[in-house]
C-alpha cells in the first residue's frame, strides 16, 4: 500500500491538465500515487493523462462521485482530494509527503490563494482560510486530506452535487477537529472572474447559508449553474 494517493476528478480540463499532472511528477517520484478519475470529458483529458498518472478511471460525472470512485482505487493510507485548477507549491508539496508520517490518522485542510484578475481576491482566499479555521469546515479548493480510516468511518462523500466537501467535513467533525495547514494551495480564480467577482462572493455566500438552513443540495446545484 502507498502512503498517500492524490485524487484528482475532471471533466474537459485539456487546457490545464498536462501542466497539472507535471508540476505532481516530483510527488510521484516520492511514491505518491496520482489516481485521475474523468467524468466523460469529451476533449482530451484522458489521452492527455496517460502515462503521467498511476490510475486513469472513469465514472459517471459527478465530483463527489468521481472522488468516491477515486478513493475507492486508491492505494493510499492517506487521500487527498486536489480540483483540477488547483497549484500545489514547493511548501505544499513538502507539507503533503511530512503528513504521510505522522502516526496519528487525522484530517485537514490547505491554506488557499487564489489567482485571477480582480484585486481583492486575496481578500477573499484569507476569509477563506480564517472562516475554515473558525468553523471547521474545509473545502475542495484547499486540498482537503483525510486518512483512510476516517473516510471510511464517514463512508466517504456524499454523492450530492454541490457542498460535498462542506457534508464531509460536518461528519468529519464528529470524530475530529481539521489540522488547518499554513502552507498554501494556489488555485485558480476563473469563477470570480468569468461570473463577475462580487456576484460570486454574494451567491457563494447565500449558497451556504442556505444549506446551512436545510436547503437540499439538488436544488442549489440547479441555482450555482
Amino acid at each position: 500500500m502507498s502512503k498517500a494517493s492524490v485524487v484528482i476528478p475532471v471533466l474537459n480540463e485539456a487546457d490545464q491538465l498536462t501542466e497539472l499532472l507535471k508540476a505532481l511528477q516530483p510527488l510521484r517520484g516520492q511514491g505518491v500515487e496520482l489516481v485521475l478519475v474523468d467524468g466523460g470529458s469529451s476533449d482530451a483529458s484522458c489521452s492527455l493523462a496517460t502515462g503521467l498518472v498511476d490510475q486513469l478511471l472513469e465514472s459517471p460525472a459527478g465530483r463527489a462521485i468521481q472522488m468516491n470512485r477515486g478513493a475507492a482505487a486508491a492505494r493510499g493510507e492517506w487521500l487527498f482530494f486536489l480540483h483540477a485548477d488547483t497549484r500545489l507549491t514547493a511548501a505544499s508539496q513538502q507539507a503533503l509527503l511530512a503528513l504521510t508520517e505522522r502516526d496519528k490518522a487525522c484530517w485537514g485542510r490547505f491554506d488557499v490563494c487564489i489567482q485571477g484578475k480582480h484585486p481583492l481576491l486575496w481578500l477573499v482566499a484569507r476569509m477563506m482560510n480564517l472562516r475554515s479555521c473558525l468553523t471547521g469546515i474545509a473545502t475542495g479548493d484547499q486540498l482537503m486530506f483525510v486518512h483512510r480510516c476516517l473516510f471510511d468511518a464517514v463512508q466517504g462523500f456524499v454523492e450530492q452535487p454541490l457542498m460535498e466537501d462542506i457534508e464531509l467535513s460536518r461528519r468529519l467533525k464528529k470524530i475530529c477537529r481539521p489540522l488547518c495547514l499554513s502552507q498554501r494551495v494556489i488555485t485558480s480564480g476563473r469563477r470570480w472572474d468569468q461570473r463577475g467577482f462580487w456576484s460570486t462572493v454574494v451567491l457563494m455566500w447565500r449558497l451556504r447559508w442556505c444549506y446551512w438552513r436545510g436547503v437540499a443540495a439538488e436544488q442549489l446545484a440547479r441555482e450555482y449553474q
